[in-house]
């Protein structure tokens, strides 16, 4: 889709060093101890903590801290010694933060004031300025956005791979033809290719959508503060700038409340998974004793602790699982804003672990399908061998009646009656009688025996986006040159 490379890395796998207070805090401890005269339950502090999740944002929180200390500086609110102070700190915390030594301190709430009280206790009270004209409020949504940026950058790239392992099948798999189904009953014959393209349509509108979402996404919050923005003369466009957003959030009321663009996320990632379900359960299926279609790669299934026997295609299986937690996810957010009033509520805290979880788990899924559809071999043996059950063919003998000027509805009850007879038989319909077909319609002479077959209904398509052979060569052809595949000689 032609997007930069913002150079976003997971930071999932970060180890948070989470250490409790047994005590209770003292109010200084906290960023709002000034009106407070008692001490906080350490219940309280365990029950509002973020930290063990929201460590993820580490990253994000130090890029859009160092840029609204620039901003600051450029506005005269901190001199350049202390920016260069703040950055500076700012870049070693976020270098203990990669190497898992930062200890996370759960009194401290979340990684946002884990990281301003390591600042000043690193460089003392230019630190305390970081904070002015912002609220954890602004500072949050802005860590949440680049985060969902940067995921939607990455599951574009695997999302490409996917689309990729399945284009690249097609020159392999030329010619074989498939029976495609409706009802989960044999319908009519396409071609394998066809099917792949089918999947990389899916996936090309699932990208369309993240690069739609990335739009309302990529909107800077930074600067909005609480909830009705700040007296202090700052330069919202600069942060906006430096940080890569298009746009600046407008209104501030707005940009506390809003989670929209999570939950906009959260639902591209649920159809995405909807749709890898939809492609797991098929090919668990297919690799089944009874379809015999395919043969999975063995390094993506695993076996039985008592059925020596067995090949099971759990990646097939937990991809198909895993979707329901993304979609529970959804609802989760769904009904987590349903009755928020403005502005901010503390309720928006759970969003996180919502949208963490999601985009994870299908980043997963993701890049381990494009590994599965790689390896994976079509059984074309067992295949051709059954190709011609279900009676695949009827359908193209209808059209054939209707291009012989028979209404629709009078040729699709020839051929069902014709079926009816093949059936009793136990045969193909190429194999009933010249007497039989004629006693169907007089227009059914010889010549009824060059349309039968599944071969030959194949070779009958000829509409736009359809298993005709050209069209499918036309479109296996767009997406080698959309995603820049090589034929091999």
């Amino acid at each position: 889709m032609g997007r930069k490379d913002h150079g976003a890395r997971s930071v999932s796998s970060t180890a948070c060093l989470l250490i409790p207070r047994p005590l209770m805090s003292a109010p200084s401890d906290k960023p709002w101890s000034g009106v407070f005269d008692g001490a906080t339950d350490p219940r309280v502090e365990k029950f509002t903590e973020s930290v063990s999740f929201d460590h993820r944002l580490y990253e994000q929180d130090i890029r859009g801290s160092s840029a609204h200390a620039r901003m600051l500086a450029s506005v005269g609110v901190l001199s350049d010694e202390e920016c260069r102070q703040i950055v500076e700190g700012l870049e070693q915390i976020g270098s203990q933060i990669a190497a898992g030594t930062f200890v996370f301190r759960q009194e401290l709430e979340d990684i946002h004031m884990n990281i301003e009280r390591a600042l000043i206790e690193q460089i003392g009270d230019v630190g305390r300025k970081l904070h002015t004209s912002r609220s954890r409020n602004d500072q949050v949504s802005t860590d949440f956005r680049l985060w969902i940026r940067d995921a939607i950058d990455r599951l574009d790239g695997l999302l490409v791979q996917l689309q990729r392992a399945f284009v690249s099948r097609c020159e392999r798999d030329q010619g074989v033809v498939l029976p495609g189904y409706t009802h989960l009953q044999r319908a009519q014959p396409v071609l394998a290719n066809h099917y792949w393209l089918a999947y990389c349509e899916k996936l090309e509108r699932d990208r369309t959508r993240l690069d739609d979402c990335r739009t309302r996404v990529n909107q800077l919050p930074l600067g909005t503060a609480a909830l009705a923005g700040t007296s202090i003369p700052i330069d919202r466009q600069m942060v906006a700038d430096e940080l890569g957003f298009e746009e600046l959030v407008a209104n501030s009321l707005d940009s506390s409340s809003d989670r929209d663009f999570a939950i906009e996320f959260c639902f591209v990632l649920a159809l995405i998974a909807e749709h890898l379900s939809t492609w797991a359960e098929e090919w668990i299926l297919w690799s089944t004793s009874e379809f015999n279609f395919l043969r999975l790669p063995q390094a993506y299934c695993t076996g039985s602790s008592i059925m020596p026997q067995k090949i099971n295609p759990d990646v097939l299986e937990l991809t198909r699982g895993k979707t329901a937690r993304v979609v529970g996810n959804l609802q989760s957010l769904l009904v987590l804003v349903k009755g928020l009033p403005l502005a901010y509520n503390r309720d928006l805290q759970e969003d996180k672990e919502r949208v963490f979880d999601s985009a994870e788990t299908v980043e997963a899924c993701v890049g381990l399908a494009a590994a599965v559809v790689a390896g994976a071999e079509l059984n074309r043996k067992a295949i051709a061998e059954r190709l011609e059950q279900g009676y695949l063919d009827a359908t193209t003998l209808m059209e054939y009646l209707i291009g012989l000027g028979i209404p629709q509805r009078t040729a699709h009850g020839i051929i069902g009656s014709l079926v009816a007879v093949a059936m009793k038989r136990g045969v193909p319909l190429a194999e009933l009688s010249q007497a039989e077909f004629q006693a169907a319609h007089e227009a059914l002479d010889e010549k009824v025996f060059g349309v039968l077959g599944v071969e030959r209904a194949i070779e009958a398509f000829s509409s736009y986006g359809s298993t005709a052979p050209t069209e499918v060569a036309k479109q296996v052809a767009m997406w080698r040159e959309r995603l820049q595949i090589q034929v091999s000689s």
